[in-house]
């Protein structure tokens, strides 16, 4: 038997303006103007330009949604909440190029068809190779079965084939630039490309072809005298100079080609100058869109308004208008509120990290978290977060993430706290000073790193060796 029953629940809703501020803050300046042209498109109340009046600045974010049955003061949408009192980097300069530089250029997949169609193929083969071509990865690589790439041409393609067919076709794919593309593995991929050497009767590129046939596994490992046992090779020098030789070989033949991804040029969100000790923050211009309501269609509202409401349809016009003005205010006020927030932000960043922003000496970076920010300027953590998470900032000495100035902080033998990264400085500095014949355990390094005053545990600095993207003692080891 069903049961009617009531219950009371407590739910905390965003409301639109506060939704469209959220996914505003959260994209760089880079996206700050593609968003900005699909607001123009969709919304005909909104225009580009200066607005005609202004107002004292308004620093809050308003929550407030008018109703239908308030009384119309155009004023509200024509008010300018102007930010001119903040620094924008490029402000008055009106011959920037509001276009993003992207370099023109062909995709891999491209450039490899282009080389399939000088082989002279008949149609059944130039399919083959064509299927092969599209199996290549991002990296260089085909790791998709042959037994499943025959299938793929016999259904999509109604193409029977068998595998000497396709190993056939696929040689002469590997012939293409760059060398060692369309290999099926690690090892193939460094053979084709010692394979292409013109210098392939030299003995170096011999016995480094022995090494990558005969003993890839002991390679790997780096097992230096296992390979010269199975090679019979008594001359350490020999396995040296073929090892550094495999050592320049590319082992992502995906990778090398320019036009495999489009290249973007990194635009900053801040721009940071140190005057004389004087730390000045700018906020780029293109964070600071002259936008406006459009007067026509104010003034339509304030037409509609003055005329007959019991119009069914100029009702419903009313309410277009009206919803259209009141999505472009919000709109314009999201962005200003973006702008004020991304300055609180950094503004708080530089203060933290002051000592660091001044000439760039990493060992001067403080331990500093999310939280420590969010309590500054008294917002939310995730608010924070999305800042950090897309934004850059260009000092004298670089661009940096905003992420990069926050670390964990570790405990010291005097009782400090130093950042995370500068213990990653002094872990990188002692594996780049190790004895390469017998490089540093996680052990070993921890000791040292305590000697240095560092109270850090061993799996801390496993953790911290894998971030900086070293290989274990084994894998450093050289002849």
């Amino acid at each position: 038997m069903q049961r009617l029953g009531l219950s009371q629940s407590l739910q905390q809703k965003l409301s639109p303006q506060q939704i469209q501020f959220i996914k505003l803050l959260q994209i760089p300046t880079a996206e700050l103007e593609t968003r900005i042209e699909e607001e123009l498109e969709i919304n005909p109340a909104l225009e580009e330009g200066p607005e005609e009046t202004q107002e004292e600045p308004q620093d809050e974010f308003d929550d407030d949604t008018p109703s239908q049955d308030e009384e119309l003061n155009i004023e509200d949408y024509l008010r300018d909440d102007d930010f001119s009192g903040y620094k924008m980097q490029g402000d008055g300069d009106n011959s920037e190029d509001r276009d993003m530089p992207i370099p023109t250029t062909t995709s891999l997949n491209e450039q490899l068809m282009t080389q399939l169609g000088f082989l002279g193929l008949d149609e059944r083969q130039y399919a083959i190779g064509s299927q092969l071509v599209g199996s290549i990865e991002s990296d260089g690589y085909i790791r998709r079965d042959l037994d499943s790439i025959i299938n793929d041409l016999a259904f999509s393609q109604n193409i029977e084939t068998d595998l000497d067919e396709v190993e056939e076709i696929l040689r002469k794919v590997q012939t293409f630039d760059p060398p060692g593309i369309a290999a099926r593995n690690l090892q193939e991929c460094l053979l084709l490309q010692l394979e292409r050497r013109e210098d392939e009767k030299n003995i170096d590129v011999i016995i480094a072809k022995k090494i990558i046939e005969e003993c890839f596994d002991e390679f790997t490992k780096k097992h230096y005298q296992k390979i010269m046992k199975k090679l019979e090779i008594e001359d350490e020098e020999f396995i040296k100079d073929a090892n550094e030789l495999i050592r320049k070989l590319n082992p992502k033949p995906g990778g090398s080609s320019t036009g495999l991804v489009r290249t973007q040029y990194l635009i900053p969100d801040f721009i940071l100058t140190n005057s004389s000790g004087k730390l000045e923050l700018a906020l780029n211009s293109r964070n600071a869109p002259e936008l406006k309501i459009s007067r026509s269609y104010a003034d339509m509202l304030d037409t509609y308004d003055k005329s007959d409401k019991k119009d069914k349809k100029l009702r419903e016009t009313l309410t277009f208008v009206k919803q259209k003005l009141d999505s472009a205010k919000w709109f314009i006020d999201a962005i200003r509120q973006r702008q004020h927030t991304l300055l609180r932000t950094m503004q708080a960043i530089i203060d933290f990290q002051f000592e660091y922003f001044l000439d760039g000496d990493e060992s001067k970076l403080r331990p500093m978290i999310l939280k420590d920010i969010a309590e500054v300027i008294e917002m939310d953590i995730s608010t924070v977060s999305r800042v950090a998470n897309s934004k850059s900032v260009q000092t004298e000495f670089g661009i940096f993430p905003l992420k990069y100035f926050f670390s964990e902080g570790i405990a010291t033998d005097s009782g400090e706290d130093v950042s995370s990264r500068e213990v990653k400085n002094e872990l990188k500095q002692l594996i780049d000073n190790e004895e390469k014949k017998k490089p540093l355990s996680d052990d070993k390094l921890e000791k040292l790193l305590k000697e240095k005053g560092y109270n850090i545990a061993r799996r801390t600095v496993a953790k911290y060796r894998e971030q900086l993207n070293i290989p274990v003692a084994r894998l450093r080891k050289e002849l």
